[in-house]
């Protein structure tokens, strides 16, 4: 996912229509594909609501000369495509299934509990809601053991790890491990860019995982088996699952979600292989979904519209490229015309880059 903390920041100066007063603002591309421009003090205390669309305008006329579509296109890999206002983790949690229970933030996390152990899935942003997490799952746990599990490596999924328990277990698949170990850390400095997230992440640092599997581990907590599982690349190379059995819930991180646009386009990730994938969800026969960053939801409905979404843009795409469009107007083309087509979604920053990644892809 693209967004603030990827690097994708603009800089530059408008002008009050008004009053003439010139203000330098910095910009970043907001979850529908918009600019959001942050600046100094003058830029939040001055400028009044009903005034604010007018510098967006010229926000947008001074990022089209910065070549804002192509640095777009580069940047859309990011993992930044929604950025809530709040970065620290809910406190409460809410209960999803019989034993699956959500805390709701920068993503949403996962706690499993079992009656011998307690299953986290994701950390959240930087050791500070790291610890959060884990107190929660202290809270509900009801045996003495805690495993963490995290759906892929970037920061607000992995970088919480300093704020549990040393005697956290942790687990990881071993594609994942892979692309942590060689993108891991240059992520987490890339989103400490965005200076609401420095502070968060100054500490950030990833722990050596206790158990590394393959393609699939049983964790028993108990009275409740869990299934964790990599089937391949999709939106990171290493997005995990993992599938709750007594409940039928499957948590399952970036590769399914509720109305938020697809996005495939960093340099591990597969579009052929994502909607491989979630073919092969369907045989879970899962009753829930709880994603990451959207709400859960109706396992079958979720699995056939994300499905849905990516074999639009899948098809689409590959018009265009048999009819000899460059790929960059395709990605704006294809964009505007899911946008139109699923209009009440959200997260739209990913799909350029995922365009062309369906470019590069398929023939």
């Amino acid at each position: 996912m693209g967004g603030p903390g990827c690097g994708c920041k603009f800089r530059g100066a408008i002008r009050d229509a008004r009053t003439g007063d010139q203000v330098t603002v910095v910009a970043y591309p907001a979850k529908d594909g918009s600019m959001v421009a942050y600046g100094s003090k003058i830029l939040r205390d001055k400028f009044d609501s009903a005034a604010r669309p007018r510098y967006n305008r010229s926000l947008i006329r001074m990022c089209k000369h910065l070549s804002l579509c192509s640095i777009a296109l580069v940047c859309s890999h990011a993992a930044l495509a929604q950025i809530p206002v709040n970065l620290m983790m809910a406190k409460e949690p809410t209960q999803v299934s019989d034993h699956v229970y959500m805390l709701k933030g920068f993503p949403n996390v996962a706690i499993i509990v079992g009656n011998r152990a307690t299953l986290v899935v994701d950390t959240g942003l930087g050791n500070a809601n790291g610890q959060i997490v884990a107190e929660a799952a202290k809270k509900l746990a009801k045996g003495p053991t805690l495993y963490l599990t995290e759906t892929h490596f970037h920061p607000e999924h992995a970088g919480g790890e300093g704020g549990f328990p040393a005697s956290t277990i942790i687990v990881r698949n071993a594609a994942q491990q892979s692309e942590l170990t060689a993108e891991g850390m240059k992520m987490i400095q890339r989103f400490s860019e965005r200076p609401e997230m420095k502070d968060l992440l100054a500490e950030s640092k990833f722990r050596t995982p206790d158990i590394i599997f393959d393609h699939e581990l049983q964790l028993d907590l108990g009275d409740v088996k869990t299934r964790l599982f990599w089937l391949g690349g999709a939106h990171t190379l290493g997005d995990e699952m993992v599938f709750v059995e007594p409940d039928e819930t499957l948590v399952s991180g970036d590769v399914v979600q509720n109305k938020q646009a697809a996005s495939g386009g960093g340099n591990r990730a597969s579009v052929k292989t994502w909607i491989a994938i979630l073919d092969q969800l369907g045989g879970l026969r899962a009753k829930i979904v709880l994603p990451d960053h959207s709400d859960p939801g109706d396992a079958s409905l979720l699995l056939q519209q994300t499905r849905k979404f990516l074999a639009d843009l899948r098809d689409q795409t590959l018009e265009l490229k048999h009819q000899g469009v460059p790929a960059e107007e395709a990605a704006t083309k294809v964009t505007e015309s899911l946008k139109a087509a699923y209009p009440d979604w959200e997260a739209w920053f990913g799909v350029p880059g995922t365009v062309k990644k369906v470019y590069a892809e398929y023939d």
